[in-house]
C-alpha cells in the first residue's frame, strides 16, 4: 500500500488546499500555544474546511487537558489526535478516533521504551529535539524504528524532499510526516517542496 503523507503545522487554508491538491493524506493542525505553527480552534476550522474527507485532519496537542482536546476535536471535526507531550499512557485511551503517539528517539532503546509504555493506534517517531516539542527537524537512525510494526509506524523528524524516498524504502511505514522540511518559514509551506516531498514519498 502506498505510504500516507502528513503535512504538519499547516496554518492557512491556502496551504491546506495546496497540500491536498498535491496528494497529502493528512493535514496536521498544531494546538500547542508555544509552537510557531500554533492555530486557534477558530482558525483551524477555516484550515480544516480546505482539507475535505478523505484527508485526515490531525490535531497535535502537547500536555492539554482531556476536556480541551475533546472540545477542539468536536469543534474542528478532527479525524485523528496526535499527542506530542508527556501524556501518560492512560490519556491515550478512550478516544473515538485514531490516536498517534509521538516519541522522541535518541537511541534504539528509546524505541523499546515507546513500545512498552503505551499502545496507540500509530507511533510517530522523530529525533530528540531536546526541550523542543517537535518541529525542529531532528532526525534519527531509521533502522532503529524496525521494532515498530510498519503498519503502525509514522516516520518524522529531519525528512525533506531529498531523503523521504530513502526513509520509505528503508521502513515501508504506514506514513511519513513533515513540517519544517517543506517550509519557507515556520507555518508557511513551500508549494514546490511540498509537491516534491509527496511525489518522492509515494513513488518510492
Amino acid at each position: 500500500m502506498t505510504v500516507r503523507v502528513k503535512i504538519c503545522g499547516v496554518t492557512t487554508a491556502a496551504d491546506a488546499q495546496m497540500a491536498v491538491a498535491a496528494g497529502a493524506d493528512m493535514v496536521g493542525l498544531n494546538f500547542y500555544p508555544s509552537s510557531r505553527r500554533f492555530v486557534s480552534a477558530e482558525r483551524a476550522l477555516v484550515v480544516a474546511a480546505a482539507a475535505p474527507a478523505p484527508v485526515w485532519k490531525v490535531g497535535v496537542f502537547v500536555n492539554s487537558s482531556r476536556a480541551e482536546v475533546e472540545s477542539i476535536r468536536r469543534q474542528v471535526g478532527l479525524d485523528a489526535l496526535q499527542f506530542h507531550g508527556d501524556e501518560p499512557a492512560e490519556f491515550l485511551a478512550g478516544w473515538p478516533c485514531p490516536v498517534i503517539r509521538t516519541s522522541r528517539i535518541a537511541s534504539v532503546s528509546d524505541v523499546g521504551v515507546a513500545l512498552a509504555s503505551s499502545a496507540p493506534d500509530y507511533y510517530l517517531l522523530e529525533g530528540d529535539a531536546g526541550a523542543d516539542y517537535g518541529g525542529a527537524g531532528a532526525g534519527f537512525e531509521w533502522t532503529w524504528a524496525r521494532e515498530i510494526p510498519a503498519s503502525r509506524l509514522i516516520v518524522a523528524g529531519g525528512l525533506k524532499p531529498q531523503n523521504v524516498a530513502a526513509a520509505v524504502r528503508s521502513l515501508r511505514p504506514f506514513g511519513v510526516d513533515v513540517a519544517s522540511g517543506v517550509e519557507l518559514e515556520p507555518g508557511i509551506k513551500d508549494a514546490a517542496a511540498t509537491a516534491e516531498f509527496i511525489q518522492n514519498a509515494k513513488s518510492a
